[in-house]
């Protein structure tokens, strides 16, 4: 049996994420971008929590602190600082989708709007 693919401990791969949706396993979905590349496009089962708010906003998050959460942004690297902030502040079950919603776009929804 093939192990999942993860590029690392702190990512998770987008074929991953779908599988995890398909099968509707719990975890959190957050979408670090800002509202307006929200708005644009995004994952059907996303939260908006852009990483700008981030500080002002995690008490938000404390009920959420032993569950999964899967963060993404456009290519991976917002979503992975905010990946390693929530580690160091005690979430330790979160991943960021590597490649991000680009990444989404080509391999799992082509035709999805890309920017």
């Amino acid at each position: 049996m093939n192990s999942p693919s993860k590029t690392n401990d702190l990512e998770v791969s987008c074929a991953d994420v779908k599988a995890k949706l398909d099968a509707e396993e719990s975890f959190v979905l957050l979408d670090c971008r800002e509202t307006d590349e929200f708005r644009l496009v995004h994952i059907e089962r996303a939260q908006l929590f852009p990483m700008s708010e981030l500080g002002q906003r995690a008490e938000e998050l404390e009920g959420f602190r032993n569950d999964e959460i899967v963060v993404y942004c456009h290519h991976g690297a917002r979503s992975l600082q905010v990946t390693m902030w929530l580690r160091q502040n005690g979430f330790s079950n979160v991943r960021s989708m590597a490649g991000g919603i680009d990444r989404w776009a080509v391999e799992v929804e082509p035709g999805m709007r890309r920017y």
